[in-house]
C-alpha cells in the first residue's frame, strides 16, 4: 500500500509490504534502478548505506526489529516498510506529524533526521520491556526457591530469551553508528543541511545511549543465568545434604539390624531375655543422636 505526503516542495512516500508492482511503480517514478529496490525486496541482516548517483539508500529498524527501507533524493523521500516477525510494523504517525509541524522546513534530509530519530526513540521502548522482564525473573529467582525441574528450565528458558532478544536488538542499534556517522560527515548529498544535522547528532547521542543499555542489559542477563545457575546448584546441595543425613541416620539402625540378623550360633545377645529390647533400644538412641546432630548443623 502507497500513502503520499506533500509538504511543500517534497514529497515523502510511505510503502508497506511492497509489492513488485508497487516497487516498478516507483521505480518508473523516481528513476530507481533495479540494484536499489533488489535490497527492498529481502529482508537485510543489518543497518546500512549506499550512495548512488541520485539518491542514496538506507537501512534501518525500529524498536520491534521492523525493517524500514529508506530512499532519499533531490525533492523526494521514499520509506518502505516491512512487518517484524509478530507481524508489527512501525507506526509512522507520530514522525508525519513532527514533519508537518516543520512546513515549508520539510526538506527531505530533514525528513530522514526525524524518522532516524523516531527509529532510535523506539530503542528505549525496547530495552525497557526487556529490562522489566529481566527484573521479573530476577524477582523469581531469587524469591522463593523453585521447586520443580520444569520451573526451572522455564526460568533459564525466559532468560536465554532475553539475551536472545538483546543480541537482535543489538545487531540493529550498533551498526546504524556507523550509518548516523557517514551522514554527520556529510557524506550523502542529500542530507547536508544544518538543522538535520543537529537532529542527527542528537539522534547519534541517543543511539550511543542505547548501545551502552544493551550492552549493560547483555551483561545483567549474564550475571542472572550464572546467578540462577548458583541458585540451583545450591539447592541440589541442600538435597544431598539432606539425603545424605537421612541416610546416615537409616544406616545406624541397620547396621545394629545386620549384625543381629546374621543368626550365628554362638551369640550371646541372642539367648539373652534383654537382647530384643535392648537392640531397638540401640536403634532408637543412636537414629537421635545422629538426628540431633545433623538438625544442630542445619542438614536436617
Amino acid at each position: 500500500m502507497i500513502t503520499q505526503h506533500e509538504f511543500g516542495g517534497t514529497k515523502w512516500i510511505d510503502v508497506v509490504d511492497a509489492t513488485d508492482e508497487e516497487l516498478e511503480t516507483l521505480d518508473r517514478d523516481h528513476g530507481l534502478g533495479d540494484r536499489t529496490f533488489d535490497e527492498a525486496r529481502r529482508r537485510s541482516a543489518r543497518p546500512t548505506m549506499q550512495r548512488l548517483a541520485d539518491h542514496a539508500y538506507i537501512v534501518a529498524f525500529s524498536g520491534s526489529l521492523a525493517e524500514i527501507d529508506m530512499y532519499i533524493g533531490d525533492d523526494w523521500f521514499i520509506t518502505i516498510r516491512r512487518h517484524d516477525e509478530e507481524g508489527r510494523e512501525w507506526d509512522t504517525a507520530v514522525a508525519v506529524a513532527r514533519v508537518e509541524r516543520l512546513g515549508t522546513a520539510a526538506t527531505p534530509a530533514m525528513i530522514l533526521a526525524t524518522v532516524l530519530e523516531e527509529l532510535v526513540d523506539g530503542y528505549f521502548d525496547s530495552t525497557d520491556v526487556l529490562e522489566d522482564q529481566l527484573e521479573e525473573i530476577e524477582e523469581r529467582i531469587f524469591g522463593d526457591p523453585v521447586e520443580t525441574p520444569r520451573a526451572e528450565q522455564k526460568v533459564q528458558a525466559e532468560l536465554f530469551g532475553v539475551r536472545r532478544k538483546l543480541l537482535e536488538l543489538r545487531r540493529a542499534v550498533v551498526p546504524l553508528r556507523e550509518v548516523l556517522s557517514a551522514l554527520l560527515r556529510r557524506e550523502v548529498t542529500w542530507c547536508d543541511g544544518d538543522e538535520a544535522l543537529i537532529v542527527i547528532r542528537d539522534t547519534f547521542d541517543k543511539l550511543l545511549r542505547a548501545v551502552d543499555i544493551v550492552d549493560e542489559l547483555r551483561e545483567l542477563v549474564g550475571n542472572a543465568v550464572d546467578a540462577h545457575l548458583a541458585v540451583m546448584s545450591n539447592q541440589m546441595n541442600a538435597v544431598m545434604k539432606r539425603l545424605t543425613a537421612w541416610g546416615s541416620i537409616v544406616f545406624g539402625a541397620t547396621l545394629i539390624a545386620g549384625i543381629y540378623g546374621m543368626n550365628f550360633v554362638h551369640m550371646p545377645e541372642l539367648e539373652w531375655y534383654y537382647g530384643y529390647p535392648f537392640a531397638l533400644g540401640t536403634m532408637v538412641v543412636l537414629s537421635s543422636v545422629l538426628y540431633r546432630v545433623f538438625r544442630r548443623r542445619d542438614w536436617l
